[in-house]
C-alpha cells in the first residue's frame, strides 16, 4: 500500500510517499481503509525539533516512521477483542499513520461517523475538536452567560472552540484577521477583534475565560483582560517562557493559568459525533491536499495562516 513515511528527521515537504506493508490490527484495534486525514501541529515532529521531543520520538531518527493521526474511513477488519465496530462501518478518530491507504486505530479512540458528515469533515474533527471541548467544558467549566475571548478563532482549534462555546451558552469574542472576520462571525462569534488593528490585551473589557490558541502575547498581558477569578487556557506550551510561567504560577493567585493538552478519549469522540450530526459544530476546511502532497499540507500548516483545518484526501 502507499503511505507517507518519515525515516529521517526532515522538513515536511521532503516527506516520502512509499510502498509499505499493509498493517494488521492488534486484538484491540481495527484496520481502517482511509478516505481522509487531517494535519495537526502534533504531526510536525517530522522535523525533530525542538530537540527535546527526540527523547520520545527517537534520538537519531524517528522510531515510528508513520505520519498522521486524525483519520476518517471504513473499517476493513477488526481485532478479536473489538466489540463496537464491524467491517463496513464508517468511523473517525485517531490512529497511527493516517497519511496512508490503510491504518490501524484502537477501538477506544474511534467513533462511528454520522451519515450526514463527509469523510473530509469527519477527519477534520478529532484532535482539534477534542482539544476545544475539553478546554471549555472540563477546564473552564463554561456556563451560559460566560464571556470568553478566543485568540486564534479562525484556526483549527479556534473554529471548533467558537462553536462549542456558543453551544454552552457563552458570549464569544474571536481574535482573527480582518479577512477571517466574516467566517468567524458566521460560525457563531458575537464579535471579533482584528489583531492587525487592535491589541485585545489592551481592551477595557474583561472576560471569564481567555482561550489562547496562538501564544503570541505575553501571559501577563493576556491575564490583564481576565476578570479577578478568570481562567487563562493555553493550547499547548508554545514557548519555554509560557511553560515556566505556568509552572511557577502561585496557586494563591485568584486567576488560573492552565495548559491544555488533549486527552484522546473515545467517549468524547462520541459526544462530538452527536454534535456533528445535530450540526452544532460544522468543520471549517481551508484546503485539501492529495496523499502524495501530505508533506506540503504540513508545510502549509506551519505558515500559521490556515483558516480552519487542512485535510489530506486519499483516493479510493
Amino acid at each position: 500500500m502507499k503511505a507517507i513515511v518519515c525515516r529521517t528527521y526532515r522538513p515536511p515537504q521532503l516527506l516520502e510517499l512509499d510502498d509499505v506493508e499493509k498493517p494488521a490490527p492488534a486484538d484491540d484495534e481495527v484496520l481502517i481503509r482511509v478516505h481522509a486525514a487531517s494535519v495537526n501541529p502534533l504531526d510536525r515532529v517530522t522535523r525533530g525539533r525542538p530537540y527535546i521531543i527526540r527523547l520520545m520520538t527517537g534520538l537519531a531518527k524517528p522510531k515510528d516512521v508513520r505520519v498522521g493521526r486524525d483519520v476518517a474511513g471504513t473499517v476493513e477488519a477488526v481485532g478479536r477483542n473489538v466489540k463496537r465496530f464491524r467491517p463496513g462501518d464508517d468511523v473517525f478518530g485517531v490512529c497511527r499513520g493516517a497519511f496512508a491507504e490503510y491504518a490501524c486505530g484502537r477501538e477506544d479512540k474511534l467513533a462511528l461517523k454520522p451519515a450526514n458528515v463527509t469523510f473530509d469533515q469527519a477527519a477534520a474533527v478529532p484532535i482539534a475538536a477534542i482539544t476545544a471541548l475539553q478546554a471549555l467544558r472540563d477546564k473552564a467549566r463554561l456556563e451560559p452567560g460566560s464571556e470568553i475571548l478566543i485568540n486564534g478563532a479562525a484556526g483549527g482549534v479556534g473554529t471548533f472552540a467558537v462553536q462549542i462555546a456558543k453551544s454552552l451558552g457563552a458570549r464569544v469574542t474571536g481574535v482573527c484577521s480582518s479577512k477571517n472576520a466574516g467566517r468567524v462571525l458566521s460560525i457563531g462569534a458575537d464579535e471579533v477583534v482584528d489583531y492587525s488593528k487592535d491589541d485585545f490585551t489592551r481592551s477595557a473589557k474583561r472576560y471569564d475565560v481567555v482561550l489562547d490558541c496562538v501564544g503570541n502575547r505575553s501571559l501577563r498581558a493576556c491575564c490583564r483582560v481576565l476578570k479577578r477569578k478568570g481562567i487563562y487556557l493555553l493550547v499547548g506550551a508554545t514557548t519555554l517562557r509560557h511553560l515556566l510561567y505556568v509552572l511557577l504560577s502561585s496557586p494563591s493567585v485568584s486567576q488560573k493559568v492552565v495548559v491544555v493538552m488533549a486527552s484522546l478519549r473515545g467517549n468524547d469522540l462520541t459526544v462530538l459525533a452527536e454534535m456533528l450530526e445535530a450540526r452544532t459544530i460544522v468543520p471549517v476546511i481551508d484546503r485539501r491536499f492529495s496523499l502524495p502532497d501530505a508533506g506540503f499540507a504540513l508545510q502549509y500548516l506551519e505558515t500559521k495562516h490556515a483558516r480552519g483545518k487542512v485535510v489530506v484526501t486519499i483516493d479510493d
